[in-house]
């Protein structure tokens, strides 16, 4: 595609802990290499439909052709890519009724995460209420500053935070959650432009963290649950305004 010819990608850190640091080992080529190449297909970089070789994708990360590879099969699995024989990487894409079914998925995961949450020990869900806390100052900060971007990158932490990176007792929900939550910053990242300034934002998420610091198990349930639906029905109508068919 002539709009990829010389695009330097500018990888941000992704947290690996979620892939190596449990494992108690530095992040390997491939992990360097799944998270590159994930990232950048999260954030649009590589748009739905794009198509191509893995030498050329490797090209792009400035990365070997095997550790490519590896992650590549490893976003498949994942649903993020497809190989297609003799014609490369397709760069999967998904629709509105799509990100329903995501939006349904993930409202039962972050609902029931931030209930588990509230059910631990008083001493542990404080620490981990205070870390979901330090991302939430984060997205506040960037809207005072009308960084958008930045604030799309904190929220996205927020919510991995709260079901994948942080373990909230069931191991079950983080990996369901975790295949799931990339295409729901790609559409986050897709509205950006679209949306309103999301204000409620950092305080719907301040509401469920003092939930879960008070052990509310309840409470912090039903208000995980109704922040997503609210940004479920606030995303869901905007494709369908622009006529958003694939993202």
């Amino acid at each position: 595609m002539e709009g990829d010819r010389g695009l330097l990608f500018e990888v941000m850190v992704f947290p690996l802990s979620e892939l190596t640091a449990q494992a108690g080992r530095k992040p390997s080529l491939v992990d360097n290499a799944y998270v590159a190449l994930k990232e950048v297909i999260r954030d649009g970089v590589l748009p739905p439909g794009y198509q191509g070789s893995e030498q050329e994708i490797a090209g792009k990360l400035n990365m070997s052709r095997t550790p490519v590879h590896e992650a590549i099969i490893r976003l498949q699995s994942e649903g993020l890519v497809k190989v297609l024989p003799k014609r490369g990487v397709l760069v999967c894409s998904i629709s509105p009724d799509d990100m329903r079914e995501i939006y349904d998925v993930i409202i039962a995961c972050e609902s029931m995460a931030a209930e588990l949450l509230a059910a631990l020990p008083e001493s542990e869900r404080c620490i981990k209420a205070n870390a979901l806390d330090a991302l939430n100052a984060t997205m506040g900060l960037a809207l005072q500053e009308n960084d958008l971007v930045a604030w799309a990158k904190a929220d996205d932490e927020f919510h991995r935070l709260l079901v994948v990176i942080v373990s909230c007792g069931n191991g079950r929900i983080a990996r369901i959650a975790e295949t799931i939550m990339d295409q729901s910053h790609r559409a986050r990242m897709l509205s950006l432009k679209w949306r309103p300034i999301p204000t409620k934002s950092v305080e719907e998420h301040q509401q469920i963290v003092d939930s879960i610091r008070k052990g509310l198990k309840i409470q912090a349930h039903n208000k995980a649950r109704d922040h997503r639906a609210r940004s479920r029905d606030l995303l869901l109508p905007l494709l369908e305004r622009f006529g958003v068919k694939q993202l």
